[in-house]
């Protein structure tokens, strides 16, 4: 009878665990993780560059904002020199999405705007005039 209750402790806990997992037959085992060779794809900011030939064109810019990790550089230039209706429209549609996603918008140089979503910040200096005020004057 005491090799039942020995057996019965050993197998329901009333023991060393190491003496256990011996009598089980188990041993130790470690499972190693690769934390240095797993990248996070979304963990990555993308700066890319669009150009706006017509105002669809527009929606593959206002996607990558909307994933969130994208930092777009977008040239007006061509749209600019078409039609100028167009590119106010584009530029109203870039506003929006940017105040949708907490982004920012600036224009640089007469023919680029960057456009960022609500991680990064565009600096601003004293004399930097905002998106829409200058860029709409300049067309008319």
């Amino acid at each position: 009878m005491s090799g039942f209750l020995s057996k019965f402790k050993k197998t329901f806990g009333a023991g060393d665990d190491k003496e256990r997992d011996d009598d089980m037959g188990m041993e130790d085992e470690y499972v190693e993780l690769d934390s240095l060779g797993v990248t996070d794809k979304k963990s990555k900011v993308i700066v890319r560059s669009f150009i706006i030939n017509d105002f669809s064109d527009i929606k593959l810019v206002l996607d990558s904002l909307r994933e969130g990790m994208t930092i777009a550089l977008v040239n007006i230039k061509p749209l600019k020199s078409k039609d100028l209706v167009e590119l106010k429209r584009a530029i109203n549609k870039l506003k929006k999405t940017c105040e949708a996603i907490d982004g920012d918008i600036a224009g640089f140089g007469d023919d680029y705007l960057i456009v960022v979503p609500t991680f990064a910040e565009i600096y601003r200096s004293k004399d930097t005039p905002a998106v829409g005020a200058a860029s709409m004057n300049e067309m008319e």
